[in-house]
């Protein structure tokens, strides 16, 4: 039986009550997907949390001390497939400490509008761009 590695995103958001922008970040790394937008996070590690891992990630990627809200539930138990081996949970996430700043993995930071076209016109990692569609329709309800 093969492991999927578990990945965790943040899906940062203005408010987690009525969210109407979230921050997207630029990758600088692989050479596959520098250049492209992603949610930041990262691995859970061994002992942990999905959740406890992703306030690792957000912290070390962005600086940030984050609130988590609902996730964005998958269409696996793991969460939204980015390839054969690996799954990622995706969590709507507010600041409550710090200014997100791009201090690993990404270059850039954007905050666009849910509801807007921008969003959807990123250059989206492959993978996290059903979970950006599906976003957008959680946040809109």
């Amino acid at each position: 039986m093969t492991t999927i590695k578990q990945i965790v995103g943040g899906a940062l958001v203005d408010s987690l009550e009525k969210p109407s922008k979230l921050l997207a970040a630029r990758r600088t790394a692989p050479p596959e997907f520098a250049g492209m937008w992603e949610f930041p996070g990262g691995k859970v590690e061994s002992g942990e949390s999905a959740q406890d891992g992703l306030h690792r990630e957000l912290a070390e990627e962005l600086g940030v001390v984050v609130t988590l809200g609902a996730e964005v539930a998958g269409p696996t138990p793991e969460g939204w497939p980015l390839n054969a081996g690996a799954a990622m949970r995706v969590w709507l996430a507010e600041v409550t400490d710090g200014t997100p700043e791009p201090l690993e993995d990404h270059d850039m930071l954007a905050w666009v509008e849910l509801g807007g076209p921008e969003i959807l016109a990123l250059d989206w990692i492959p993978a996290d761009l059903p979970i950006v569609e599906a976003l957008v329709v959680f946040t809109a309800r």
